[in-house]
């Protein structure tokens, strides 16, 4: 698949507006798109094991979306095939007491991926440019009087590029997905969630009421994405009205990147290897 038409990696000229939600690539739902999904999830489980003995990169995946867009399903679909070792899955939710005491990175930048390993964040950093902004919920985060101005938003548009291209240089992979969703595909989601009894529990009344922003988020995100998107941690939009597309991307998105590391299991020093007839023989005659 061709990956380059959804990532953006300068948003000088960028147009949330020029990206389809429901866009599926010219491909149909079936078997063919299923089979495709789970050669990338067998990759995927192939390249975390390099990636695990290598110990030299960290991949961290952030996906942000509007509530309903899919976040839990790829998550649970496209990560299946990983070690569980080697990955760590973190929810982004209200910030706590503790970690509003703190500043905004602070709760992120602890769960960030050991080397070897892949860390996955459902909502991330980016809510403080995101519902903070959309709720102005700034009074809540004790900022000194003096930083709550009209340049905050880009000055954290330019404090998260720059926590990017520090773990760009410190070995850790940015992969950035925005589960781009319509309005209406939302509701049906939502209904969804009302209508099936299995389903109740993803039901918040709070979605209802983050509807009413709906254009003030995707106002948000626009910006968002067209101020931090850069050359060492693009954003990948990702058309989310048919969950079985957004997953296939997702997973092609992941191997592809995965694919560009020089990653490598490591080779065992001339001594060791010949250490390692001696102890083959051993096994056997023991």
């Amino acid at each position: 698949m061709k990956i380059k038409q959804y990532c953006v990696n300068n948003g000088k000229d960028f147009n949330l507006g020029d990206f389809k939600t429901d866009d599926a690539g010219g491909k149909s739902k079936g078997t063919k798109v299923d089979a495709a999904i789970q050669q990338n999830v067998e990759a995927l489980a192939k390249l975390q094991d390099v990636l695990y003995a290598h110990n030299k990169y960290g991949i961290l995946v952030i996906l942000q979306a509007m509530d309903a867009a899919g976040k839990d399903g790829a998550i649970k679909h496209i990560m299946s095939g990983f070690n569980p070792q080697g990955v760590e899955v973190t929810p982004f939710k209200v910030p706590s007491v503790e970690e509003l005491d703190h500043d905004y990175l602070w709760r992120s930048h602890e769960c960030l991926p050991e080397r070897g390993s892949i860390a996955i964040f459902n909502r991330s950093y980016y809510e403080d440019v995101l519902v903070v902004k959309v709720h102005n919920l700034l009074a809540s985060q004790n900022l000194p009087d003096n930083l709550v101005n009209q340049d905050i938003w880009q000055d954290r548009y330019r404090q998260l590029r720059d926590y990017e291209r520090y773990m760009h240089e410190n070995g850790i992979v940015v992969i950035k997905l925005f589960l781009h969703v319509s309005k209406e595909e939302q509701a049906k989601r939502l209904l969804e969630r009302i209508d099936d009894p299995a389903k109740n529990w993803k039901f918040s009344a709070g979605d209802l009421n983050e509807r009413k922003f709906w254009t003030q988020y995707q106002d948000a995100y626009a910006e968002m994405i067209q101020a931090t998107a850069t050359e060492h941690a693009p954003w990948y939009i990702i058309p989310a009205d048919h969950k079985w597309y957004s997953r296939l991307l997702i997973s092609e998105i992941l191997v592809q990147v995965l694919k560009q590391l020089p990653l490598k299991y490591p080779e065992l020093a001339e001594a060791e290897k010949a250490a390692l007839a001696g102890y083959r023989q051993q096994l056997i005659e023991n």
